[in-house]
């Protein structure tokens, strides 16, 4: 029963539930930004160059027979993947620019000074009293 024990631990910690809630954020921005490219960055650019779809663009090594299909180099699919992932950097690139912004803000501010009452002021002039001898 140790191990159950540990291991109900080790589930219920807050690193572990947080990473969980991350990694699904994580996939549902995955699809947000694939969503992003192939919808609606992907076209423009494709007309821009001719109207070339990334996706299909392949160097056929061996073509197609009746027993095997050909064998190719999808270099497309590899730029539609490079492209998603710079955009994808951009993002949390940006996101973390504005979290630090936001961040440095707050630093910034200054501390709002403690409202002073008169015991205070009383207690410092007996202090300082003291210190003069």
């Amino acid at each position: 029963m140790g191990a159950v024990k540990e291991f109900k631990e080790f589930a219920v910690k807050g690193n572990v539930v947080d990473m969980a809630v991350g990694i699904i954020i994580g996939i549902a921005f995955g699809r947000v930004v694939q969503s992003l490219v192939n919808d609606i960055i992907m076209p423009p650019v494709g007309m821009a160059i001719g109207g070339v779809d990334f996706s299909n663009l392949a160097i056929v090594l061996k073509q197609a027979t009746e027993e095997a299909e050909a064998v190719t180099i999808a270099y497309g699919a590899f730029i539609q993947t490079l492209i998603d992932f710079l955009i994808v950097a951009l993002a949390i690139f940006v996101a973390v620019k504005v979290i630090n912004s936001l961040k440095r803000k707050e630093e910034e501010k200054p501390a709002t000074p403690l409202a002073i009452n008169e015991e205070l002021l009383v207690l410092r002039e007996i202090r300082d009293e003291l210190k003069k001898g």
